[in-house]
């Protein structure tokens, strides 16, 4: 009888006890799930670049992106030239995401034959909740090579010469849903020059928007104002307005520019368009991306 109330009494306490540690164990969970997470902006441009310019976006970690730019002719060139479409320029490129913060990439265009390869990288993400961070800023650096015969083959002519490199700090904000804006100092060395007028190290500040019209269609615009006494006199700040229109797999960016070239070296230090003389073309970039490598982290 001793025996049985002891486990009597053993089962009693046992039961009682329970609903405690129990509820204590419910209690430890639910603070434990209600720690903040970090949140961060995501899709501040659809795609890597917003016209010409590189934007907030990287290429996802083993993820190819393959980007063909096109640039027609001049739309003053008038119906003789069916308002610039006889003419066009090109650029084929491969960006691959090596990890979410690093991003690379390879491309060729028909101006000027220009090889150009580049590096990208997120130093900072904006960010909410655990960790606040309230700006997105990127490194960009890009190498260039001119490919064109020499004008002169007799003359002493260096591989360097044909050299071009562009450093880049881009600093963006996603402001809402629909809107973000990116600010973009930049420094171009050209190893050769066409006059000693001009400068090697050519500063810019580049401004870069988008307003996001519907769920599969944006606005963007993008514009490089370039310090004086740097450049050729009648080179102009490269101005692009356009259209990212979604479609599945593919992004199709619509736009108008003044400038030709697709690479920062050309369109910043060597955009020869006037806007008000109708000196503007017509151009697209579509981007269609691959996995390559399946990556499930954030």
């Amino acid at each position: 009888m001793k025996i049985f109330r002891k486990y009597f009494l053993l089962a009693l306490t046992f039961f009682a006890v329970s609903p405690t540690v129990f509820a204590q164990d419910d209690l430890l969970s639910l603070i434990e799930d209600e720690k903040p997470t970090t949140e961060f902006a995501k899709a501040s441009f659809k795609t890597t670049r917003v016209i010409n310019s590189q934007s907030l976006e990287n290429t996802a970690p083993g993820v190819l992106d393959m980007k063909i730019s096109h640039r027609f002719g001049p739309l003053n060139g008038g119906a003789y030239e069916l308002f610039g479409l006889d003419a066009a320029t090109i650029r084929i490129g491969l960006d691959y995401g090596i990890s979410k913060h690093l991003m690379i990439g390879v491309g060729r265009s028909s101006v000027q034959k220009t090889y150009d390869g580049f590096m990208k990288m997120k130093l900072l993400r904006q960010s909410s909740g655990a960790r606040n961070m309230p700006v997105s800023v990127i490194w960009f650096s890009s190498i260039a090579l001119n490919s064109l015969k020499w004008q002169n083959p007799e003359r002493n002519n260096y591989f360097s010469s044909r050299l071009a490199y562009t450093h880049q700090l881009i600093f963006g904000r996603k402001f809402s849903e629909g809107f973000t804006l990116q600010f973009m100092p930049t420094v171009v060395h050209r190893n050769l020059i066409a006059t000693n007028a001009e400068k090697h190290d050519v500063i810019a500040f580049g401004v870069a928007g988008r307003q996001k019209l519907t769920r599969r269609l944006a606005i963007n615009a993008e514009y490089y104002y370039v310090l004086p006494d740097q450049i050729a006199e009648n080179m102009r700040n490269s101005l692009a307005i356009g259209f990212d229109i979604e479609t599945g797999g593919h992004v199709f960016q619509l736009h108008f520019t003044n400038s030709t070239a697709m690479v920062e070296k050309g369109f910043i230090t060597e955009t020869d368009g006037n806007w008000f003389d109708g000196d503007i073309r017509f151009g697209f970039n579509i981007s269609r991306v691959f996995t390559i490598k399946q990556n499930n982290k954030d």
